[in-house]
C-alpha cells in the first residue's frame, strides 16, 4: 500500500516509517520539522538503503496534503503530526487546538477531496484523564486532565462522528501509552529540542552531562514510591502496532479504538535504576513541584489489541534504556 506518515520525520514516525517500509509499503513522509529534523530522512534512508519520499508541509495546508495524496497515490493515512507535550499544552492551549484539532480537520478536507477514508489516528493515554481504575482498558470513561489530552479527545470525537456520518470511513484509533527507547542502530531516536518533556530522554542527556540533574516532578503521589507510574512502551513495538493495525483495517467498520502500551506500570525511580544499571551511569536528580495535568498512575490494559490485532509488546525495559543509550551515545559521536 502507498501510506501517507504525517509527522513522519518525529520520533515515532521516523521508526513507523521503518516497520512499514520493511514489510513491502511504500511511504510518504509529509513533516514540517517545527520538532524534527530534515536529518532523519538520511537516517532513514542509511537505514532502509533506498530513497525515502518527503514533503515538507504543514498539516493546516490543505491544498499541499491533497495534492501530495492524489500525486503519490496514496491508499491509507497514518497522522501522527501534532504538538505533544502536556506542560506546553497547559501554557500555550490555543496553538494546541489550532494545530492538533484545527490541523486533523484540515486533513480529513484533503482526505475527502481525493476520495481517501482510511485512517490511522495517533491518539494518547491522555484521553483516560486521572484513572478510575487500572489496567485501564479501551471502555474506561474519556476525561483528559490538560489541553493536549483534550486536544486528543476532541479529534476522536471528529474521527468517531465522521464514520458514523459515512459508513465508507475506516477509521483505527491507536492510543499510546509512553514510548521510550531507540532504533536498534543508534541513527534513530528521541530527539527532542531544548530540555526533553519526555523522561527517557531527559535521563540520556543528564548521563551525557549535558544536563545536570534531572527534574523528578512530585515524590508524593499514592504509588509504590511517592513518583508517577506510566506504561513505557518500546518505539519499535508501538511502531509495529500501526502494521498490526494497517493490516486489521480491511476488517474495520466506522471507528475502533486500540490501546498501544505493554500492561506493566514503572516509576521514575524505577526507571532511574533500571538505566543505570544497564549503562552504569550514575543519574542525578532532585525533587521538585508535580506538574499541572499529571496523574499518578497510568498504565495499559492491551487484551484487545493483543486478540483483535495479534499484536503484543515483545521488548523490555532494559532493552529500551540499552537502546536509548545507544542511541544518545552515536548522536553525540557523529
Amino acid at each position: 500500500m502507498n501510506i501517507l506518515l504525517t509527522g513522519g520525520a518525529g520520533y515515532i514516525g521516523s521508526h513507523v516509517a521503518i516497520v512499514l517500509s520493511e514489510a513491502g509499503h511504500s511511504v510518504v513522509i509529509y513533516d514540517n520539522l517545527c520538532n524534527s529534523s530534515k536529518l532523519v530522512i538520511g537516517q532513514l534512508e542509511k537505514i532502509l538503503n533506498k530513497e525515502v519520499v518527503f514533503v515538507e508541509g504543514d498539516i493546516r495546508n490543505t491544498s499541499l496534503l491533497e495534492g501530495t495524496i492524489r500525486n503519490h497515490k496514496i491508499d491509507a493515512v497514518i497522522h501522527l503530526a501534532g504538538h505533544k507535550a502536556v506542560a506546553e499544552s497547559n501554557l500555550r492551549p490555543l496553538e494546541y487546538y489550532e494545530n492538533n484539532v484545527g490541523g486533523t480537520l484540515s486533513l480529513l478536507r484533503a482526505m475527502v477531496a481525493a476520495s481517501i477514508k482510511t485512517l490511522i489516528f495517533s491518539s494518547s493515554a491522555t484521553v483516560y484523564g486521572d484513572p478510575r481504575y487500572l489496567p485501564i482498558d479501551e471502555s474506561h470513561p474519556l476525561g483528559p486532565t490538560n489541553p493536549y489530552g483534550r486536544t486528543k479527545l476532541q479529534i476522536e470525537n471528529i474521527l468517531e462522528d465522521t464514520t458514523i456520518a459515512d459508513s465508507s470511513w475506516k477509521v483505527i484509533n491507536l492510543r499510546y501509552f509512553n514510548p521510550a527507547g531507540a532504533h536498534y542502530s543508534g541513527l534513530l531516536g528521541e530527539d527532542p529540542r531544548g530540555v526533553p518533556n519526555n523522561l527517557m530522554p531527559f535521563i540520556t542527556q543528564v548521563a551525557t552531562g549535558k544536563l545536570q540533574k534531572l527534574k523528578v516532578f512530585g515524590s508524593d503521589y499514592s504509588t509504590k514510591d511517592g513518583t508517577g507510574v506510566r506504561d513505557y512502551i518500546h518505539v519499535v513495538d508501538l511502531a509495529e502496532g500501526h502494521l498490526a493495525a494497517l493490516s486489521y483495517l480491511s476488517k474495520v467498520n466506522g471507528f475502533e479504538a486500540f490501546n498501544l502500551g505493554t500492561g506493566t506500570g514503572y516509576s521514575v525511580f524505577e526507571m532511574i535504576n533500571a538505566f543505570e544499571a544497564v549503562t552504569q551511569k550514575k543519574i542525578p536528580y532532585e525533587i521538585t513541584n508535580r506538574r499541572p495535568g499529571d496523574v499518578a498512575s497510568c498504565f495499559a490494559a492491551t487484551d484487545k489489541a493483543n486478540k483483535m490485532l495479534g499484536w503484543g509488546a515483545k521488548r523490555l525495559l532494559v532493552d529500551m534504556c540499552a537502546s536509548a543509550w545507544h542511541f544518545q551515545q552515536s548522536k553525540g559521536s557523529n
